[in-house]
């Protein structure tokens, strides 16, 4: 094997990348574009600035069934060897006050995304009998007030991961999911913002005692997607700096 092989064992590879226009996704396509993949991103909107050119950027609402559906429907024209399911909102409200409209926003955009993005390209990776699919739930299946639909729909992404890594096995295609704890992005800063005593309250209560970082995840997306990963599948890491461990956060 030569250094270049070691270096960027993903060179050859085509991912596909869900909210990679920010936070999170954004350091995945970093992270898998640094390992020699290219990278499609689609995403509500485009990155400022295109990273590479190995990396194409699609704008797609993933919370819209239709608009999945007609961008999966091309993707037999780019095989995929990598699918990454992170696109992500997070609604907070208490249990008397979650809508219809949340659940079905966040049920969409997080699960029914999922599954119809895996149709589009499983069929390709059983035939090469090789494939890496990498979901990202969250740290809040293991429970967190005001977020009733937000972990449910990251449950649900842990439960179909395991079954479809019982699935897709024999074919060669391993499947895992990444539960990120708190981490810094626009997102969670939009409500947290950095510096504030919130926010200082937060990282103290985390055993590792900060935020993580997105390239924390990122690096965690990489491993499961990379060949040293062959003999892994239907497992959730927590990556979360043992805040999974606590019964609660200063959330």
């Amino acid at each position: 094997m030569s250094q270049t092989d070691v270096q960027r064992p993903l060179r050859g590879q085509q991912a596909l990348v869900t909210g990679g226009s920010t936070g999170i996704g954004a350091a995945i396509c970093d992270e898998l574009l640094r390992l020699g993949a290219r990278v499609i991103s689609v995403a509500l909107e485009e990155r400022d600035g295109t990273p590479t050119e190995r990396m194409q950027q699609r704008v797609v609402d993933l919370a819209d069934p239709a608009q999945v559906k007609a961008f999966a429907a091309g993707l037999h024209e780019s095989p995929i060897d990598i699918l990454v399911n992170n696109a992500g909102v997070v609604v907070t409200r208490p249990l008397e006050e979650v809508t219809d409209d949340d659940f079905d926003r966040l049920m969409n955009l997080h699960v029914r995304t999922a599954i119809l993005l895996a149709q589009a390209v499983v069929p390709g990776m059983k035939l090469r009998r090789s494939g890496r699919l990498v979901n990202i739930a969250s740290r809040a299946i293991v429970g967190m007030a005001g977020r009733t639909t937000y972990a449910a729909s990251k449950a649900a992404m842990v439960s179909i991961t395991r079954t479809w890594a019982l699935e897709l096995g024999p074919f060669g295609i391993t499947v895992n999911a990444v539960s990120p704890g708190p981490v810094a992005t626009p997102m969670l800063e939009r409500d947290l913002p950095a510096g504030s005593e919130r926010a200082a309250a937060l990282a103290a209560s985390i055993p590792l005692r900060r935020l993580g970082r997105a390239e924390d995840v990122a690096q965690a997306v990489s491993f499961f997607a990379s060949p040293a990963s062959g003999w892994i599948t239907g497992q959730n890491l927590f990556v979360c700096g043992g805040a999974s461990l606590a019964s609660s956060l200063a959330l």
